[in-house]
């Protein structure tokens, strides 16, 4: 149990107190990012059911997904951002501006971008019958987009907690959790589900082969840009699936 509460306390702003986990409970805590972003999605679910359609409607729901992070995904795509055009394709100068605090231009226009493009995708699903599933897919994906990418890239710093993440994530359980959300997300969420699996999957691969060219692996930071691009790819490919 205290691996699901490790996770859910450290992606998410839900009241959760736990005493000190160990370092493979920690690891362990990996395995239940998946429900935990199935958490999130469930309340905007809700949500979008209660609110119905429109600007304001879309809005709130976008507003609601920021809470329930803390912007903690945000900052670390903002990070990202920064660190990208920053860096200057060396990889010692990016990872140095990534522990920089401040966030630059390139974190704001990031996102900037993101939202907007969340906000678009989310008034479009509004309108669109059956749309709501993607307020579910995206948070479930985005999270469960984080097991292959610690399974498949070295994890480059030597410190935080992403390092006791791919310390002690148990490998084997790591593939079965990711094949079990693939394949339930494809029986139950038939062609949505077919298209929002494909959208993660191309924002995964194409921001994976960047973090692996730019840094030889993945940081914390890049994991957590990797989440909210991953939520957005799932919402507009989504969009694309039902209209």
């Amino acid at each position: 149990m205290k691996p699901f509460l490790v996770a859910l306390r450290f992606l998410t702003r839900f009241p959760v107190s736990w005493n000190s986990p160990t370092d493979e409970e920690v690891g362990r805590s990996m395995l239940y990012y998946p429900l935990v972003g199935l958490l999130m999605g469930l309340p905007l679910a809700a949500l979008a059911w209660a609110l119905g359609e429109g600007v304001l409607a879309a809005a709130l729901i976008v507003t609601a997904w920021v809470l329930l992070t803390g912007l903690l995904h945000m900052d670390g795509l903002a990070d990202t951002a920064d660190a990208w055009i920053g860096g200057l394709g060396d990889r010692e100068r990016t990872l140095e501006i990534m522990k920089d605090p401040r966030c630059g231009p390139a974190g704001v226009t990031a996102l900037i971008l993101l939202v907007l493009v969340k906000f678009a995708a989310v008034f479009e699903l509004l309108a669109l019958t059956g749309g709501w599933m993607a307020l579910i897919l995206a948070p479930l994906l985005g999270r469960a987009a984080i097991l292959p990418l610690f399974l498949l890239t070295e994890y480059v710093r030597s410190a935080g907690m992403a390092t006791l993440l791919a310390r002690h994530l148990p490998r084997r359980g790591a593939w079965l959790v990711t094949a079990g959300v693939a394949l339930a997300v494809v029986i139950l969420g038939g062609m949505a589900g077919v298209w929002a699996l494909a959208g993660a999957a191309l924002v995964f691969l194409l921001g994976r082969a960047w973090m692996v060219h730019r840094l030889g692996g993945t940081t914390g930071d890049t994991a957590g840009g990797l989440i909210e691009l991953v939520e957005a790819g799932v919402l507009l490919a989504v969009v694309l699936a039902l209209q």
